[in-house]
């Protein structure tokens, strides 16, 4: 049976918890041409995210990503974003033509691209050629 001193401590704990750091989580950042080729240089799994702050399909993949970039195994994953309507230069040079667009590399080699997709099992699935 919870006394009040068990209460308390359980509450305590919460709260405590509630405001720690993600000790596993992956990088994400806007792009950036130098961090981009550190990670590579590094080796690390990369997931280039192009979206939209308008477009209803990067709003359904964001908490999948989320989700994906929070387990441990993407511990190292680096995500960098690219905004679909005020990065255009970079678009040209990654060649993408929609927003929703996912590109996935490991090392320094593109492995995986998806446009659109929605569907967690196949965002998954791409996520992992890059690990």
């Amino acid at each position: 049976m919870l006394n009040r001193r068990h209460l308390l401590g359980v509450l305590a704990l919460a709260a405590t918890l509630s405001f720690a750091p993600p000790v596993l989580a992956a990088q994400k950042q806007k792009f950036d041409q130098k961090a981009f080729e550190a990670a590579q240089a590094a080796g690390h799994p990369i997931l280039i995210d192009v979206s939209a702050p308008w477009c209803p399909v990067c709003w359904a993949q964001a908490p999948i990503i989320a989700r994906l970039a929070s387990e441990p195994r993407m511990k190292s994953l680096a995500i960098f974003t690219v905004d679909f309507d005020s990065q255009k230069e970079l678009l040209r040079r990654l060649k993408v033509q929609k927003q929703s667009t996912l590109i996935v590399y490991k090392g320094g080699k593109e492995v995986g691209r998806s446009t659109g997709d929605t569907n967690a099992g196949r965002i998954e699935a791409l996520l992992n050629k890059s690990i």
